[in-house]
């Protein structure tokens, strides 16, 4: 037994010590090999036994089928897999092999747990809790959302932010997640939370921060404009292991994604606009505070009360989350951006423009002064015109007009009004095709510098007394608005009664005094014309 040779090992080191005897006497003494005596002087514990490897030429040629029948047991019920017992059975009827059980039963016994792991499935990996201290650390990360939006199924993007400790978490839904909705995330949960953490914030390695993920550790080649936004903010970012295995490692923000996708966004939500399904997820956040996590004592609430005061504070100047771009306009008036044509005023074409490119919305700017703003498209290839950019070319080409897209487009989304469309009906009958579509046009441009609810009042007022002229409207807009701003009847609201025209003939009829004197006559002209007559007879 591995103590009795222990022991024999500390009488042959004491009497080596204590006696000086030499090798040859110690072996003589207790009758063992001088190598053995020479192995107790080397080592007080004695090395342990080598266990010899034992070759079976039987089994060798089966190793690969029984590797098999391991590997489709990874898969199989678990009461339902292959014993030693039954391996060495199969092998004996199907194949015919005389092997041993015992030998079958060694294979198998070092075999499995090594196919495991090959595989991916070995042994449970152990976790340790972690601290978290108040105000330190975060996670965040994007999880996939189903929206009826106006109607229509769409793709969204839910982002969370979560904070470690309290458990506080701030969403915001986007139609994308890409780096403009990102940046856009966390300064809007910065904004909710009042503070940056002041710790770690943990990430998967996602593309809107990370460009190239290295060889070794957690070293990452992150994004240009993700860094940027770190040193504003003075965030200090990790990054989880990529793929499965980092899950766990910011496992409260995945969990937070889909309990409040479940809880909070079942059934799927029917919004007209993204902001509005934005402003019920704040009210969601704010039910959701009076929630204990766990076992938990106190409230997310109450514990981001004691958090909020070590959160890191927010710098003093704005960070520009939006891409900005400098494309160059088409000879459509148009900017292609992410594969997708905005349109601009026309008297840009051919130069170019700074574009400011955000998760929801695109602005152009030009010198400096903003020319355009878009919704942002999520589809590619799409086009997003806007009628008032065009007018003045549609001013020199008016048979331009009926067919063109910006129209098409003005009607879809309600901006070319049924107003709009009595006025060109009308103006069309009266003064014929091109001269109506400028009157139409000088009325759209009236949109520009008033409102346009004043726009289709001063329509409304010209339309009822026959005038189709854009001067027409402009006055009475003019007067719908003059009435607005002094508080009286004219409200200037779309559907309100329309203005009526003065008309100096009823103004005269009215409000002058009777016109007593006598009607004009023309005897005097009478005279000159009979003089005149009988010189030409003279």
């Amino acid at each position: 037994m591995a103590a009795t040779k222990v022991e024999l090992f500390e009488r042959i080191r004491r009497d080596s010590w204590r006696e000086g005897l030499s090798v040859r006497a110690l072996a003589r003494k207790y009758g063992v090999h001088r190598r053995l005596v020479r192995e107790a002087l080397t080592s007080a514990e004695p090395a342990p036994r080598k266990t010899p490897v034992r070759r079976s030429p039987q089994l060798e040629p089966l190793k690969a089928v029984i590797d098999g029948w391991l590997r489709a047991d990874l898969d199989a019920p678990r009461k339902q897999r292959h014993t030693a017992t039954r391996i060495h059975a199969r092998l004996a009827e199907e194949h015919g092999a005389a092997v041993s059980y015992w030998a079958v039963r060694d294979y198998v016994a070092r075999r499995r747990p090594e196919i495991a792991e090959e595989e991916g499935r070995g042994p449970a990996r152990v976790f340790v809790p972690r601290h978290h201290p108040p105000g330190q650390h975060a996670e965040v990360d994007f999880g996939e959302l189903w929206v009826r939006l106006a109607g229509v199924m769409t793709k969204c993007y839910l982002f969370v932010l979560r904070m470690s400790y309290s458990g506080k978490a701030v969403h915001r839904v986007f139609a994308t997640c890409g780096q403009e909705a990102f940046l856009e995330g966390h300064v809007h949960a910065f904004a909710v939370l009042g503070g940056v953490p002041a710790g770690q914030v943990r990430y998967d390695n996602l593309t809107a921060a990370v460009w190239k993920v290295l060889l070794r550790g957690r070293a990452r080649e992150e994004n240009p404009r993700w860094t940027a936004f770190r040193s504003h903010y003075r965030l200090e970012a990790f990054y989880c292991l990529p793929g499965i295995e980092g899950a766990h490692e910011k496992g409260g923000v995945e969990g937070e994604v889909g309990y409040f996708r479940r809880n909070y966004l079942v059934p799927v939500p029917e919004v007209a606009s993204l902001e509005e399904l934005n402003a019920r997820i704040e009210r969601a956040e704010q039910k959701d505070d009076g929630r204990r996590i766990g076992s938990r004592i106190r409230t997310i609430g109450q514990d981001f009360d004691a958090e909020r005061p070590l959160l890191a504070p927010l710098p003093g100047d704005p960070f520009e989350t939006g891409l900005v771009l400098t494309p160059r306009v088409d000879r459509y008036g148009q900017v292609m951006v992410r594969n997708n044509r905005y349109s601009v005023p026309v008297r840009l074409i051919g130069r170019q423009v700074r574009v400011v490119l955000r998760s929801s919305e695109l602005a152009v700017f030009y010198r400096d002064a903003e020319v355009a703003r878009h919704p942002r498209l999520a589809a590619k290839g799409s086009e997003r015109l806007e009628l008032d950019h065009y007018l003045e070319a549609l001013m020199r080409k008016p048979g331009a007009m009926p067919g063109s897209a910006p129209l098409d487009q003005a009607r879809a989304t309600g901006a070319f009004t049924a107003a709009h469309e009595a006025f060109w009906s009308a103006a069309r009958r009266a003064v014929g095709e091109p001269a109506a579509t400028r009157e139409l046009i000088g009325v759209l441009l009236l949109h520009r510098h008033m409102d346009d609810a004043d726009v289709i009042a001063g329509i409304g007022a010209a339309l009822s007394v026959g005038a189709h002229t854009s001067d027409v409207v402009a006055v009475e807009a003019r007067k719908v608005a003059g009435t607005r701003g002094a508080g009286e009847a004219g409200t200037g609201q779309p559907g309100a009664e329309p203005a009526q025209v003065a008309s100096l003939t009823m103004r005269r009829i009215v409000a002058l005094p009777p016109d007593t004197r006598p009607l004009p006559t023309v005897d005097a002209y009478d005279q000159l014309l009979r003089r005149t007559a009988r010189e030409g007879q003279s």
